[in-house]
């Protein structure tokens, strides 16, 4: 009896423990890596730092000089020199350290050595970025930070800047226009498509932007952000009368442009622009977001007349794409399907579209399409994203760099919400006034009377 009492003693709490850890690594897995899997990860990495890069190939041969001085010094054996590691940063969600490559080495070396780094060390993943000439980064992620997406709270922000998203290193991803002006945002149904672009909306609502949409879904996925459009088309109908709208003040802005140049010929350099953002801010016009969302409705035709619509669409947002930019209007198409069987056109707008976004998708074409002229081995990784996990996609970009991104979940009122709050915001462009949408009206509820009617009685 003694023993089981000494046995329940110790065996409980430890029981006790083991469970709770077990518990919060699976419903909390921040809290868990703050606790118990930072302090693990860290002795391990001070522990074993130099006998991992050794095992990894990631050592040199020691300089002569050293040898001299360890053998004069000491008699121990002279080992290979791994790379100088710099102070170890713990985050909320991993760690960051530095490393000073030794002479010979190249940022590529480390990276091919992340999985076995990963194992290693007890980590989630470990990613590999240069700094500088010789320096590289490691970011150590502790676990799996898209499976509950959580932002950051600071966040690098700015005009046309949107935080959407959150990157599998666990920083965030900027929607930035200035940078990346147009975008192709590929997503099958219920892949998370949507929630990206509520996220865009919503971001870019509290800013001084003009949001055009193009919606020919009858506008279920943009109408309720009615209040904050300033046009909005819901058919192909409508957005054949609006695409020539916007040409019309792309083409009235490359004349402000051209006045502005034409200055006399003792102006200063920094006063000549060749785009909407060297104008004086008292004379810059207002950015333009066009989103259009269900772009392959734009380019089905049933008769010869929605042929020769479809074509003059496909001119105009083209053109809209290869020369927007410097007028301040940026482009984020949106689709289930983008392909060249889609008709003329289709390559040629995907060409201008240098940023891309893609979702799960219901075929490999669709992915090749988004990401396999700029990222041919993330096309893989698109195509394995399960439907388990909406919101879940590849981003990447012209330069070749690609990133599995998670959108968190913001739900439609919400969304709408924030579009209402924003709705003094629409700025004015008597241009797009014929295509402002309807704002709904929410009628209030009526409130029950305090005091409950009494019926008159003889």
């Amino acid at each position: 009896m003694t023993d089981l009492s000494a046995l329940l003693e110790v065996g409980g709490p430890v029981a006790a423990l083991g469970g709770g850890a077990a518990y919060t690594r699976a419903k909390h897995p921040g809290v868990y890596w703050s606790t118990v899997g930072l302090p693990i990860s860290t002795a391990r990495l001070l522990s074993s730092y130099s006998s991992v890069m050794e095992a990894c190939g990631l050592t040199v041969a020691p300089s002569r000089l050293r040898v001299l001085a360890v053998k004069a010094t000491t008699r121990r054996e002279v080992r290979p020199v791994p790379p100088r590691r710099g102070i170890i940063r713990p985050t909320s969600t991993g760690l960051r350290l530095r490393l000073r490559l030794a002479p010979g080495q190249e940022p590529a070396d480390v990276a091919a050595s992340a999985e076995r780094l990963r194992h290693a060390w007890g980590v989630h993943a470990v990613y590999v970025t240069a700094v500088k000439p010789g320096v590289v980064e490691l970011r150590l992620v502790g676990f799996d930070v898209l499976r509950r997406v959580r932002m950051p709270r600071k966040v690098a922000s700015g005009l046309l800047k949107v935080p959407v998203a959150l990157r599998e290193d666990a920083t965030p991803f900027v929607r930035d226009y200035r940078t990346v002006p147009h975008q192709l945002t590929l997503g099958a149904t219920l892949s998370g498509k949507s929630m990206y672009l509520r996220h865009l909306v919503t971001g870019l609502a509290s800013q001084p932007v003009a949001l055009v949409g193009i919606d020919c879904k009858r506008g279920v996925e943009l109408s309720p952000f009615a209040a904050r459009l300033s046009a909005l088309a819901t058919d192909p109908e409508q957005a054949a009368e609006l695409l020539p709208v916007l040409i019309k003040e792309m083409e009235d802005r490359y004349e402000l442009i051209k006045a502005r140049q034409g200055l006399a010929p003792g102006t200063p350099d920094e006063e000549i622009t060749s785009d909407v953002w060297g104008l004086p801010e008292d004379e810059r016009p207002v950015p333009i977001v066009l989103f259009v969302d269900e772009v392959a409705e734009l380019f089905l035709v049933a008769t010869r007349k929605d042929e020769e619509r479809r074509d003059e669409m496909v001119t105009q947002l083209i053109r809209l794409a290869q020369l927007g930019r410097a007028a301040g209007i940026y482009l984020e198409v949106c689709g289930q399907r983008f392909g060249a069987e889609l008709g003329k056109g289709a390559t040629m707008l995907r060409a201008q579209l240098s940023g891309r976004v893609c979702h799960r998708v219901n075929d490999e074409a669709s992915a090749k399409m988004a990401l396999g002229d700029i990222a041919p081995e993330a096309v893989s990784a698109a195509c394995a994203i399960a439907p388990e996990r909406p919101g879940l996609a590849v981003a990447g970009d012209a330069s070749g760099g690609w990133s599995r991104i998670r959108t968190p979940y913001l739900s439609l009122g919400d969304a709408a919400e924030i579009c209402r709050e924003s709705a003094h915001l629409v700025p004015d462009l008597p241009a797009l006034k014929p295509f402002r949408p309807d704002v709904p009206v929410h009628p209030v509820e009526s409130l029950a009377p305090v005091v409950q009617p009494r019926p008159v009685t003889d």
